[in-house]
């Protein structure tokens, strides 16, 4: 399980962003926090993998308290979750080590997107971390886990299914090595075209990466792969 803190200077903010978390298998909330005090008290009681960290806190901002968690050697991840839109606390919140940006108001799915992203960063860290160091490409998988996870399907063209993009993402999944069109629509069942209408969505999207493979008559061949295979 994941343990999350949710921190929110709302009392029934809060409480609808732990019924969120609640919701999504494998995240379990620990306990709320209103402001930045009872936020460090919680964590030193009990530590969480992750806190939900609001920015507008009546006894310290959420950027400060994370610089001080970082101060004081907490290495919980965070993700920010305020009303905070201005460039400067964004960017403020990046080089202070948030891990994700979500703006209020949102909905179940904009917080459960994040969580998921989340999970796959996990899983994509925990995967690299055996081997002592990681390459180049390994890099890419770490930095790109949140991006590739986060709902490739949450804006679908006219005439896409959500359910056809999770077969092809299975598919170049389970994949060892990049895949053509040709055989993608082969294992998944899908005719050539359509293979090659959704590859190119998510290539465009940033979810699949498209290498050139050049044979012997000199023209290359696309294959794909997706971003956070592995």
């Amino acid at each position: 399980m994941i343990d999350v803190l949710v921190v929110d200077d709302d009392f029934h903010v809060a409480e609808i962003n732990a019924a969120y978390v609640s919701q999504v298998p494998g995240f379990r909330v620990t306990g709320c926090a209103h402001t930045a005090a009872q936020t460090l008290a919680a964590l030193e009681r009990t530590p969480a993998d992750l806190v939900l960290l609001d920015h507008y806190l009546p006894d310290e901002n959420g950027l400060s308290l994370l610089r001080r968690l970082r101060q004081l050697g907490h290495r919980t991840d965070v993700i920010m979750v305020t009303a905070a839109r201005d460039v400067t606390t964004i960017q403020d919140a990046m080089r202070s080590g948030a891990l994700q940006y979500l703006v209020k108001p949102f909905g179940f799915s904009g917080l459960r997107a994040k969580l998921d992203g989340y999970v796959a960063l996990r899983r994509t860290v925990e995967g690299v971390s055996g081997r002592g160091e990681a390459g180049q490409e390994q890099v890419d998988r770490i930095f790109g886990a949140f991006r590739t996870a986060e709902s490739p399907h949450t804006e679908l063209p006219k005439g896409h299914s959500a359910a056809t993009v999770g077969l092809i993402r299975r598919v170049l999944d389970a994949a060892r090595v990049p895949l053509s069109a040709h055989e993608v629509a082969t294992r998944a069942g899908v005719s050539r075209s359509t293979a090659q209408r959704y590859l190119k969505h998510l290539e465009r999207s940033g979810h699949i990466i498209l290498t050139l493979k050049y044979g012997d008559t000199g023209r290359p061949e696309h294959r794909y792969r997706w971003a956070a295979a592995g």
